[in-house]
């Protein structure tokens, strides 16, 4: 996306139209105001764009934590589809889980701050289960493939929820410790899937 210099009448600040700049001035937002304090107008106002135009970008306030997920989720089945048929089903969600949980340092709104929204907004957690539901299909498509089961059956799907509690787990020992890496600590809870997976294959 591109960002437009036209400035509207009456403000000093130029139209942004990009979902990073959107997201970085709506986590702004956020911190002054509380999540469910800031509306979708305040956003816009901030952005300099119309409210209309903000719901182009973002179908609803609580998207916007989310950021672009659409797009990291494709990337998460490229991970996946990218491992090497060679190595172990559970070695292979491993490593793509690990490797989907690398973000820039200087990553603005930082993922801690995005994280700590989403896990810690009781505003967002309803939404937050459909987004989770999304992550968890990608990888029982994934094992399905792989064991040449249905992406229906329990062991596809008992694979994505585990995979997500682990990283669940992860982010919530994370957020609790400023010095903590994040993909140490999902190196380390993602770690305990293999045994899961060698039981029940």
């Amino acid at each position: 996306m591109t960002k437009s210099t036209t400035r509207p009448a009456g403000r000093g600040r130029p139209i942004v139209t990009s979902h990073a700049e959107i997201e970085r001035r709506a986590f702004e937002l956020f911190g002054e105001r509380g999540f469910a304090g800031t509306t979708m107008a305040d956003i816009a106002r901030e952005v300099g764009v119309g409210t209309r135009t903000l719901f182009r970008y973002y179908p609803s306030k609580n998207d916007i934590p989310w950021g672009q997920f659409d797009q990291t989720l494709i990337h998460f089945r490229r991970l996946l589809t990218s491992q090497s048929e060679v190595i172990p089903v559970h070695e292979a969600v491993h490593r793509a889980v690990v490797e989907f949980n690398r973000f820039p340092a200087d990553s603005q709104p930082s993922h801690r701050d995005r994280m700590r929204l989403i896990l810690r907004t009781p505003e967002l957690q309803a939404h937050s289960v459909l987004k989770y539901a999304e992550w968890r299909i990608v990888i029982a498509d994934y094992v399905a493939l792989r064991l040449g089961q249905d992406p229906g059956g329990w062991l596809p799907l008992a694979a994505g929820h585990v995979s997500l509690a682990l990283a669940l787990t992860a982010y919530e020992r994370w957020l609790d410790d400023p010095d903590a890496d994040i993909v140490d600590a999902v190196e380390q809870s993602m770690a305990s899937l293999k045994d899961y997976l060698q039981a029940a294959s």
